[in-house]
């Protein structure tokens, strides 16, 4: 049976003091538990107090997932303004210490800081999670491996964490980096089956690694309790139209990689160590980097490589109605990322990370 293909879009907000520009804690204002009263279960705590995450319903195609994360981010920004606090679009706060950030009182977070120690405190990092309906699991599997290649292509998209503890660190994307520290992340090994995959999963449980398979926080999943494939690699983009041009381009590239694994065919597989030598590139150079085109085995500018990929998925855009979100990509290769315009300002402003808080905010609203 074919694929849903349907989209699932979730984000993770900073909660921001108007006056400071800091970081600062939901947990003191009535903002959540609002929220919870108008958004029910699209709307959720996460580990540290000052992160806030959204969550789209289950959305048949990229309108309703564009009308879905639209709504939700008006209705946070709204939120966020009746509590006294700024709704902030970025994977990383520009100067912001994790070391002053309240943990959430929940015992899933309690025990993820207990096993962690200080690299769950230190991981103060806000990304966008995107679900791709994929019902049939080893399906979802071939799918999975196949679009490990394609990350690091999607993550220079999405670069929009330039800044850490107030230094410019010459990374488009250093929430990655942050990230890194945490077991099970990265881009996954390829996996021969989905029964390989559970085999995987069950020794960790057994030997008391995990609980379950949602502390496996790879860039890319088979989610443990959904349907879908997540892509979990992205920064969260400062626009919400950015984020649907993403959804967009993982979804349309999900059902490229499904009408191959129909044919009987498969796009070439290549070893996690050379997809991480792209992934590497992708966080630090953006679109203004080269990645490897390994079946030619040599370094090609992104915004080219980018143009090769819009093309080789074409006609899949065209089949889940999705071109004028993708048309959004572009957009993207001609503005700039979030990281880029971050730096712009910064650059432009001699310096002043709070007017690029003020910037991040302003953007996050953009267009709603």
């Amino acid at each position: 049976m074919r694929p849903s293909f349907s989209l699932g879009i979730e984000e993770e907000y900073q909660t921001i003091d108007p006056v400071t520009r800091d970081l600062r804690s939901h947990i003191e204002t009535e903002m959540l538990a609002a929220g919870k009263m108008r958004l029910q279960e699209r709307v959720k705590a996460e580990m540290h107090t000052s992160v806030v995450e959204v969550g789209t319903r289950i959305c048949h195609n990229i309108d309703e997932a564009r009308e879905g994360i639209y709504y939700l981010r008006r209705e946070m920004i709204r939120l966020a303004r009746e509590n006294g606090l700024v709704l902030v679009a970025g994977a990383t706060h520009p100067f912001a210490d994790w070391r002053k950030q309240g943990i959430y009182p929940d015992p899933r977070y309690t025990q993820v800081v207990k096993d962690l120690q200080l690299v769950a405190r230190s991981n103060l990092i806000f990304g966008l999670h995107v679900h791709v309906g994929i019902e049939d699991r080893e399906a979802a599997i071939r799918i999975m491996n196949s679009l490990r290649y394609f990350l690091p292509h999607i993550m220079a998209l999405a670069t929009n964490s330039p800044f850490w503890l107030g230094m410019n660190t010459g990374y488009k994307g250093y929430r990655a980096k942050v990230f890194e520290h945490f077991p099970r992340t990265g881009i996954p090994d390829a996996f021969s089956s989905y029964s390989e995959f559970e085999n995987y999963v069950s020794l960790l449980v057994r030997t008391n690694c995990i609980d379950n398979a949602k502390k496996i926080w790879w860039d890319i999943r088979p989610h443990p309790f959904f349907d879908t494939v997540e892509v979990r690699a992205c920064d969260i983009p400062l626009r919400a139209e950015e984020t649907v041009a993403i959804a967009a381009l993982i979804q349309a590239t999900a059902l490229y990689l499904y009408k191959l694994h129909e044919a009987n065919q498969d796009f070439r597989q290549y070893a996690r160590p050379l997809l991480m030598e792209n992934k590497f590139r992708a966080v630090r150079y953006g679109l203004d980097g080269k990645l490897i085109d390994f079946g030619k085995q040599q370094e090609v500018p992104l915004r080219d490589l980018l143009e090769e990929y819009l093309a080789l998925i074409d006609s899949a855009v065209d089949e889940l109605g999705s071109r004028d979100a993708i048309d959004g990509v572009r957009k993207i290769m001609k503005t700039g990322t979030g990281a880029d315009r971050q730096l712009k300002v910064f650059e432009e402003s001699k310096g002043d990370l709070k007017a690029v808080v003020d910037y991040m905010a302003l953007e996050t609203a953009a267009g709603l």
